[in-house]
C-alpha cells in the first residue's frame, strides 16, 4: 500500500527561490508552506504551487518546522529550505520507498552545496546528510540555536538521491552567515559549559583547515576548495573568539558584582 508525503517548508522573504523549490516537490501528496510574515512576493508565489499556507509569527527554526509537521494531513513528512531542490534522483528514490511500507521511522539524504560556481563534494560539506524524510508519530525537530536536527525514536536509513542547496549568494553572504551562526554556536557552547583558551584558539582552526583541505579532499576542487576550507577554519575560530569574549563579559560581570 503506497504511503502518501506531506512535503513542509517554512519562509521567510524567499521569494527568489521559493518556486524553484516548490516545483521540485511536485510529486508530493500535499506541500504545507508555513511562512512567518513574508514582506515580500513568497506567499503570492507559494499559492502557484500550494493552498496550503499559513501565515504565522516567527517562534525559531525548530518550533516552526514542528508546527508545521503538526499541521500536515499526513504522517509521513519531507522536510526542505527554501534554499533547497530535490533532484529527480531523490524524488524517485523517494516515490519508491513509499511505494511500500517503510523499514525506518526516517530517512537521510546527502546534501550538495552549490557555491562559487560548482557542487562542491569535498570539504566537510559533503555528503552532509540530512535527516528529512520521516514520521512524525516517532520524530520531531530539536535543538537550541543553531543545526537543529530531528530526533528520532528509532531506526535511521539512508537514501541516495541528492538534495541540492543553494546555501550562499557569495563569499560576502556566506561571510554574513558565518557571523551570525557562529555567534549562536558560542552561545550554545558557553551554555554547556564549553571554554576558550589558547589551545582552542590556535589548535582548532588549523586542524579544521588540514581536514577540510586535505583529508576531506578540498585540495582536489581548485579555488572554490581552499577558500571553502579556509572559511570553514575561519568558521571554528570565530566561534571559539566570540565564546572567549562570552567568558570574559561573564568574568567581569562576576567582578563587578563582588564589589557592590
Amino acid at each position: 500500500m503506497r504511503v502518501p508525503v506531506t512535503v513542509t517548508i517554512i519562509t521567510k522573504n524567499e521569494a527568489a527561490g521559493i518556486g524553484d523549490a516548490l516545483a521540485s516537490v511536485a510529486w508530493a501528496d500535499e506541500i504545507v508552506v508555513v511562512d512567518s510574515e513574508s514582506t515580500d512576493d513568497t506567499v503570492a508565489i507559494a499559492k502557484r504551487h500550494t493552498d496550503r499556507i499559513v501565515v504565522r509569527a516567527w517562534p525559531g527554526y525548530i518550533d516552526q518546522k514542528n508546527y508545521a509537521a503538526s499541521i500536515a494531513t499526513h504522517d509521513w513528512i519531507f522536510s526542505l529550505d527554501a534554499d533547497e531542490r530535490v533532484t529527480s534522483e531523490l524524488a524517485d528514490d523517494i516515490q519508491s520507498l513509499m511505494s511500500g511500507t517503510p523499514r525506518e521511522p526516517a530517512y537521510q539524504v546527502p546534501r550538495v552545496t552549490w557555491h562559487l560556481g560548482r557542487w562542491i563534494r569535498t570539504t566537510d560539506w559533503y555528503p552532509d546528510f540530512q535527516t528529512r524524510l520521516y514520521d512524525r508519530r516517532a520524530a520531531q525537530w530539536t535543538g537550541r540555536y543553531v543545526h537543529e536536527a530531528v530526533t528520532v525514536r528509532g531506526g535511521m536509513g539512508r537514501l541516495r538521491g541528492e538534495l541540492q542547496h543553494y546555501a550562499y549568494r557569495d563569499i560576502a553572504d556566506h561571510l554574513e552567515t558565518i557571523d551570525r551562526y557562529t555567534t549562536y554556536a558560542a552561545r550554545q557552547m558557553h551554555e554547556d559549559g564549553r571554554r576558550a583558551g589558547i589551545l582552542q584558539l590556535l589548535g582548532h582552526p588549523p586542524l579544521a583547515f588540514l581536514r577540510n583541505y586535505f583529508a576531506r579532499g578540498g585540495i582536489h576542487d581548485g579555488a572554490p576548495g581552499l577558500i571553502i576550507s579556509a572559511l570553514n577554519s575561519y568558521y571554528v575560530f570565530l566561534k571559539f573568539a566570540k565564546l572567549r569574549e562570552l567568558q570574559e563579559h561573564c568574568r567581569i560581570a562576576e567582578l563587578q558584582d563582588g564589589r557592590k
